[in-house]
């Protein structure tokens, strides 16, 4: 049996950032994965560019039943900390918008980065192997990684949630946690796809049309969350960085709002009756062809100067709030991560260490805290890797 200071299970961007910290710390750590690659999310996204922070990650921009939670660990380990390690290594990058920052080259510097960092911590990779049993006793947790065992005062889990399960991603971190005594709040996909019934499949009839738009959900209490981004209509449904924003908030049941017009003054389609009465709704529509053909059909108005101003108002309420009600998303193997997870009622905000169980840990996207799409998630990532290596 090897002896740890910190067993870290996971070898995502959470589990690396945590051992490599901790390892520098003077911990003697070791990560254990049944993956063979490390850093599997980190390497496919961003378009093989790895999106890795974003500029505006504060709490009010993760997704969580505990709204709060994220506040110590963002504000103690920011984007402006990650960048910082980014440049030490010579990391070109750029910035997109929204505040999104970029690999220049790929993905794969980062995951090298953060392996530099575990080897100047010392830190122990063991990769490739089937995780078997877990245990604790006397203060000491163990854990059996391919027919070998290693025992350690803390135990970190790092595993990520279900979304990408092509990459190995399962639920695994919610039956451990659950198995310790902590509560899961129902995972739920993230970042994902909506799907369209089929009375709304004129819309899916449209796939590859992508237009501006600022959409939100309208839950059934609450206030919603709005985003102005491109929205892209699909073969099953809705889909870009709108409607994905969106599906971290969206639940069952629940109309999702499109403003399909955003940015225009009331009263505009009057104005392009006046201007050209002959005219029709469709050429008058600041849209894509194939989409403003389609939503003329469906509100019914054609030549401008043969529909009074009532309707016209009317059509333009609707265009500013059009309706969809989705029946579903296109599931975990679609989504970006995750929404839900192990319940942060549990863990310590500063250290996130289980309150009832002495150095039990869970970090990254285990954890029921969901940032937006645009790299928050890898900065949750590093900040709660960051904060747990503070305390093992």
């Amino acid at each position: 049996m090897e002896q740890f200071d910190a067993i870290v299970l996971g070898a995502g961007g959470a589990g690396l950032m945590c051992a490599a910290i901790a390892g520098q710390r003077g911990r003697r750590v070791v990560v254990l994965d049944h993956g063979t690659e490390p850093g599997r999310k980190i390497v496919i996204s961003g378009g093989g560019r790895c999106n890795f922070t974003n500029r505006e990650a504060v709490a009010e921009r993760y997704v969580s039943t505990n709204p709060h939670f994220a506040k110590s660990a963002l504000g103690r380990y920011t984007a402006q900390d990650f960048l910082d390690l980014v440049e030490r290594h010579g990391i070109a990058w750029h910035e997109k918008t929204l505040g999104q920052l970029f690999c220049d080259g790929s993905a794969r510097q980062i995951v090298s980065m953060l392996l530099g960092e575990c080897e100047l911590g010392k830190v122990t990779l063991r990769l490739g192997g089937a995780l078997g049993e877990i245990g604790h006793a006397d203060a000491r947790f163990t854990v059996e990684h391919d027919g070998q065992r290693y025992t350690a005062p803390s135990l970190v889990i790092a595993t990520g949630g279900p979304s990408i399960p092509k990459l190995g991603a399962t639920g695994f971190a919610y039956d451990l946690a659950r198995r310790f005594g902590l509560k899961v709040v129902e995972p739920r996909p993230a970042l994902v796809p909506l799907t369209l019934p089929g009375e709304e499949a004129l819309f899916r009839a449209l796939s590859g049309v992508a237009t501006p738009v600022v959409a939100g959900s309208v839950p059934a209490k609450g206030k919603g969350t709005a985003f102005a981004e491109a929205a892209l209509f699909t073969h099953k449904g809705l889909s870009g960085p709108a409607i994905l924003q969106v599906s971290s908030y969206w639940k069952s049941g629940e109309a999702v709002t499109i403003d399909l017009v955003p940015g225009v003054a009331p009263g505009w389609l009057r104005e392009a009756k006046r201007v050209r009465p002959r005219g029709t709704l469709a050429s008058a529509l600041p849209l894509p062809g194939r989409l403003g053909d389609a939503l003329a059909e469906v509100i019914g108005v054609g030549e401008l100067g043969l529909a009074t101003d009532r309707v016209l108002e009317a059509a333009e309420r609707r265009l500013a709030d059009w309706r969809f009600h989705p029946n579903g998303t296109e599931g975990f193997a679609k989504a970006e991560v995750t929404v839900g997870g192990i319940a942060t009622a549990g863990l310590s905000s500063k250290t996130m260490e289980a309150r009832h169980l002495q150095g039990l840990y869970a970090i990254g996207e285990a954890v029921d805290v969901t940032g937006w799409l645009g790299g928050y998630n890898f900065q949750w990532a590093w900040a709660s890797g960051w904060a747990a290596a503070q305390a093992v």
